[in-house]
């Protein structure tokens, strides 16, 4: 039987999807699970294509540190051999005797220059050299008001403190089944009018050929006044789900991604932000439920949050 004759003719695929229906030109999934679009850019330069910006503000923190920490070396190590070259004895203040030693002393001569802190014991003399450092110094303010952008970039930039499970299941639903997945603020954000939206993508085969088909899968509840607690997010699998008449080994067969969105608005920031994962089929797990993830602490006063069991689940009967 065709993979396609599998899906229920009520199942209304989404043409408006944002991905193109030949298959043969993607590889690997349309979303990373981190949320990035699975694209790699060619055809256009390096430079051209790169916002060097965004790149530094999305980096991961250690990698940020380590970019300012080379990059602040390599400047100093630049106009450290510039003095060497042009001679330490243009340096007042310089005692060493031996070419380590100056260059070293050169070196540190470099880092109070590019800071602007000029402890004083070592200063320029001569047209060269004093040129060298008043460069130097002008390089290191700008270069310093930049490093305190990115760095107020990172720490001002809106974020959506959301964590999603790592699986996806189909769990007994009133009296059939539903696709679910669930999601949990983590930080001490308060997030209200949360929304998800969520597609499904699938390669099918149609007339003989493997196309891609995309559905807007309707969901039980699409948005929640407060993310509080964790909120799981149910799509009922009805006759008009694509979804629907699959079983287990459907979702080994076929080549399927489930794509997430979701925006929730942050009253710290006082803006709307957005968060995006995906599920591959072999991310769904068939005929298992979540483990409620949230309780009454001890004192009865609070409920208590667990997050370390936000992917746990456990299996059941369909």
């Amino acid at each position: 039987m065709a993979l396609f004759t599998k899906l229920n003719s009520k199942a209304k695929s989404d043409a408006a999807s944002g991905f193109g229906t030949n298959p043969s030109s993607y590889g690997g999934r349309f979303i990373t699970k981190n949320g990035n679009a699975n694209v790699k850019k060619s055809g256009i330069g390096l430079f051209e294509g790169i916002s060097w910006y965004h790149t530094m503000l999305n980096i991961p923190r250690w990698k940020f540190m380590v970019i300012i920490f080379i990059f602040y070396f390599l400047v100093n190590f630049v106009f450290a051999s510039l003095y060497f070259g042009i001679g330490v004895n243009h340096l007042n203040g310089v005692t060493a005797t031996t070419a380590l030693e100056q260059f070293g002393q050169a070196f540190f001569f470099s880092i109070q220059t590019f800071t602007t802190v000029g402890y004083g014991h070592i200063s320029p003399s001569g047209f060269l050299t004093s040129l060298t450092a008043a460069i130097e110094a002008l390089f290191g303010l700008l270069s310093f008001a930049i490093a305190t952008g990115l760095f107020y970039g990172r720490f001002s930039k809106p974020k959506a403190f959301i964590r999603f499970s790592s699986q996806a299941v189909i769990a007994p639903y009133k009296d059939g089944t539903a696709l679910m997945f669930r999601l949990t603020p983590f930080k001490n954000a308060n997030l209200t009018d949360a929304e998800a939206k969520v597609s499904l993508g699938m390669i099918l085969e149609e007339e003989g050929k493997k196309v891609n088909k995309f559905y807007t899968l309707d969901l039980e509840m699409n948005k929640v006044n407060s993310l509080t607690l964790s909120w799981t997010v149910v799509h009922p699998i009805t006759e008009y789900s694509p979804l629907y008449n699959f079983k287990a080994e459907d979702f080994e067969a076929i080549e399927g991604e489930l794509m997430v969105y979701v925006k929730v608005f942050d009253d710290m920031f006082s803006t709307t932000v957005a968060k995006r994962t995906s599920y591959s089929f072999d991310e769904i797990v068939y005929g298992a439920k979540f483990i409620t993830m949230f309780s009454r602490s001890t004192d009865e006063n609070k409920t208590v949050l667990h997050i370390d069991k936000l992917d746990l689940i456990e299996k059941v009967a369909l």
